[in-house]
């Protein structure tokens, strides 16, 4: 599945979609900026897999801070069974620097 840019994600959200977001980053990073996602540290996703289970089929959109821990987070899903994962280019680096809401 083709990932997904900042531009993308910001205009769905503004639209109000029922999306699907996964934010891999440690508990700090999420507390000192996050844009609603579920928080699922990197190192904690392979212990959520049951929970995350019903989401085997639907869109999912992993993101950390820069795209690197996210892009392993959605090979690991797709190892897994997870049909449509998608990384979120670039990160809350990318996000900060080109959302200004």
């Amino acid at each position: 599945m083709a990932d997904i840019n900042v531009s993308e994600l910001h205009e769905r959200m503004q639209k109000g979609e029922k999306l699907n977001l996964i934010d891999v980053r440690e508990p700090h990073e999420f507390e000192e900026f996050n844009i609603g996602a579920t928080l699922i540290p990197l190192g904690t996703l392979p212990g959520k897999l049951e929970e995350l289970a019903e989401l085997k089929n639907e869109e999912i959109i992993v993101h950390c801070r820069s795209g690197a821990r996210s892009n392993n987070a959605k090979l690991f899903l797709m190892s897994e069974g997870f049909s449509n994962v998608r990384n979120l280019l670039g990160g809350m680096i990318a996000w900060q620097n080109e959302v200004h809401d």
